[in-house]
């Protein structure tokens, strides 16, 4: 418990100290995230969060964690360490989609080659148990790729990132810490207390954001902590048993997952590239429906933590029955989102303080007016 709560603490008061010092520095030197026509804020913001979430998270696993009771990590840490390059070569210069997905490859050979993160098995889910080796790491592949993404993908509104990963990381923690695993709950824990300082920062109207740098670390890290709860929790010796890990699991990350397969499959179907930039997520649609940064931050964090509960309560389930039942939920949720009629947004000359919200049954648009049509629509 000690070094639980020292690697919280730490964590926390590293990231908490760094983060002005950030701001300043990105002030100074003009490190901003500038607004354009796809993205949400209108000023100017620090984008590079993403360092002190990863000086907290890295000092403080470094600080609580040994390598000799849990050699595997030294791999964890070598592979954030990838990551957080890759994150803040983006943040300041822009890479290209594959180069970030080779960076992603390399960080995903590290954990799983060297570090022991391997999906081995399909728990019974279609009716499959052991897997053979070449589709075991395929599927480890793609799926420390997909929640490396999905995490990326879904840091497009304050506080949104950072609120799931303090709700992920803290239900790893709090289930590993359960568990007798006590490497992987500091782990867990020493993102949560940076995520939870940063979130400080980060609540709408944002005075900095994580960037790559750090929406990428979060989905490294929980990548790591899912395949290690799927194994640990259905693990014939597990001191805690999880049967449905897998859809529990599963139920964790349904936004930022299901978000990004929503997506990529839309763009893949258009004829895209899955990483071409839209506006399809669904913290645009709930923007687009009228809701505020905060209700929108807040409204997805309790529906993942609704699934969560659904999960766990039916987790005498069969995860063939489960995992659909999951799915078909996510799906008639969103579908009640996307199919409730938005509002007209008026904008005169292209000036967002000018904004006039109407009630009109009729899909959203963005319409300059011209001068003239600006003075007949006032009379």
């Amino acid at each position: 418990m000690e070094i639980i709560l020292l690697a919280t603490i730490l964590a926390f008061v590293i990231t908490f100290t760094a983060i002005p010092v950030i701001i300043n520095v990105s002030e100074i030197k003009k490190l901003y995230d500038l607004p354009n026509a796809r993205k949400i804020h209108a000023m100017p913001v620090p984008s590079l969060g993403g360092l002190g979430i990863f000086a907290g998270f890295i000092i403080s696993c470094l600080m609580t964690i040994s390598f000799s009771s849990a050699p595997g990590f030294q791999y964890y840490f070598a592979a954030a360490l990838v990551i957080f390059f890759l994150g803040l070569k983006d943040d300041i210069l822009i890479l290209t989609p594959m180069k970030k997905i080779i960076g992603q490859i390399i960080a995903a050979f590290i954990i799983i080659y060297k570090g022991g993160i391997v999906i081995k098995s399909m728990h019974g889910f279609l009716g499959v148990n052991e897997l053979p080796e070449v589709i075991s790491l395929t599927l480890t592949y793609l799926t420390v790729i997909v929640i490396i993404n999905s995490f990326n993908l879904i840091d497009g509104v304050d506080g949104l990132a950072a609120g799931l990963g303090i709700f992920t990381t803290l239900t790893f923690g709090v289930y590993f810490y359960v568990a007798a695993h006590a490497e992987y709950a500091a782990l867990a824990f020493a993102m949560c207390g940076s995520l939870l300082a940063f979130l400080i920062f980060n609540r709408s109207p944002a005075r900095i954001f994580m960037g790559d740098t750090g929406s990428l670390l979060i989905g490294l890290i929980n990548a790591i902590l899912v395949v290690q709860f799927i194994n640990i929790a259905d693990s014939p010796g597990a001191t805690v048993p999880l049967h449905a890990s897998p859809a529990i699991a599963i139920a964790l990350l349904i936004i930022p997952l299901f978000d990004t397969l929503r997506v990529f499959s839309i763009r893949i179907f258009n004829r895209r590239s899955p990483f071409s930039p839209d506006r399809n997520h669904i913290h645009h649609i709930l923007l687009d429906r009228g809701m505020t940064h905060k209700a929108v931050s807040f409204t997805l964090i309790v529906v993942n933590i609704f699934f969560v509960a659904v999960a766990y309560f039916l987790s005498f389930l069969s995860i063939n029955i489960l995992i659909p039942l999951l799915i078909t939920l996510a799906f008639a949720g969103f579908a009640l989102v996307y199919l409730r009629k938005p509002r007209l947004m008026v904008v005169a000359n292209g000036n967002t303080e000018d904004i006039l919200q109407l009630t009109k049954p009729k899909p959203s648009r963005i319409m300059p007016l011209t001068p003239a049509k600006k003075a007949a629509e006032r009379n």
